[in-house]
């Protein structure tokens, strides 16, 4: 599980080093690929066939829906290695499309993790506090 956040920085080659406590999980492999809100997902390579599945046990599995999730998803994605210290090469596509310069945050979500530039994280969150905090109020599952 990808839990926490953690404020890094891209070097001038665009590569980042991973939270030492996710490097264990992708050690099998992961991939990295265009994600909502203009961020990166980063998935294990088990998680990326687990959605494979899913999405072939989905009926009709051939509708423009189905399509453009497909090619949005598994388009957009690049398998990257971590190497010995722990650092991946994010493309520049991707840099470019999540508009990562240099300080970027990490963000655990579960079963991925998600590379934000830092400026626009802190802009979500600040956006999203109120109505995290209602959800809360309004019956929502918590974890305390």
């Amino acid at each position: 599980m990808f839990v926490g956040s953690y404020p890094l920085r891209l070097d001038e080659k665009g590569r980042l080093a991973l939270p030492v406590r996710y490097r264990e999980l992708v050690a099998g492999g992961m991939v990295i690929k265009k994600g909502q809100e203009r961020c990166i997902y980063g998935l294990t390579m088990a998680r990326v066939a687990e959605q494979s599945a899913a999405l072939k046990a989905m009926a009709p599995s051939d509708t423009n829906g189905a399509r453009m999730h497909a090619r949005m998803s598994f388009g957009s994605m690049v398998e990257v290695e971590a190497d010995k210290t722990g650092r991946i090469t994010i493309p520049a596509s991707l840099r470019e499309y999540a508009g990562l310069d240099r300080d970027v945050v990490v963000v655990g979500v579960d079963t991925r993790f998600e590379i934000w530039d830092s400026g626009t994280w802190d802009a979500y969150v600040a956006e999203q506090e109120a109505a995290f905090a209602a959800m809360e109020s309004e019956g929502m599952p918590t974890l305390s």
